[in-house]
């Protein structure tokens, strides 16, 4: 498999530009250059990176560094694109930080999670909100949107964001997802 590669890479290193195509714009003879040798030189890129997403990233790379120098380089432009691809990867290579090691446990969450009861719960409630009122809440609290955004955002005016804001909050106050037993404790505590 081996040499298969390394002749086809040879072979192809050897192709020339035919003789009808204009040499002398460098922007014709780049796009011929690209259209002719992008697949060896990705396969090049890909046998440095051993990765076919880092192999594209860095094919193209190479290729916008080759492209400012394109109309002085006539002798050996493939030459020319691979030692810029190689030392492309060196940099990369180099700059890689190697400060990251994995891990089987992960690291503790800054914040607790909210409990998935209590999700459902609020998402129940919003659902069973009207339209506008779900929206005024959403943005208002959610969003953290002040009044006057909400307003410009549902196109209404302040005075409705805060009635509709009012309303909302009402309706949540007495939805049953958020219902105490405060009528259980008051009797207690008598």
């Amino acid at each position: 498999m081996g040499e298969s590669l390394a002749q086809g890479a040879t072979t192809a290193t050897r192709r020339e530009m035919p003789a009808d195509e204009p040499t002398d714009d460098p922007r014709i003879r780049f796009e011929h250059f690209v259209a002719t040798r992008a697949t060896g030189l990705r396969r090049t890129a890909y046998l440095l990176t051993q990765d076919s997403h880092l192999a594209d990233d860095l094919t193209q790379t190479a290729l916008a560094k080759a492209w400012p120098a394109w109309s002085r380089i006539h002798t050996s432009p493939d030459a020319y694109v691979r030692t810029v691809m190689v030392h492309t990867y060196q940099q990369w290579w180099r700059r890689k930080w190697n400060g990251e090691t994995p891990t089987q446990d992960l690291p503790e969450w800054a914040r607790d999670e909210p409990d998935a009861d209590l999700v459902h719960e609020v998402r129940g409630a919003l659902a069973r909100l009207p339209r506008r009122q779900r929206a005024v809440i959403v943005l208002r609290f959610y969003e953290d949107l002040t009044e006057v955004e909400t307003a410009r955002l549902l196109e209404c005016s302040v005075g409705t964001v805060k009635s509709q804001t009012s309303k909302a909050l009402a309706k949540l106050r007495i939805d049953p997802a958020f219902a105490d037993d405060d009528s259980d404790d008051e009797g207690t505590r008598r």
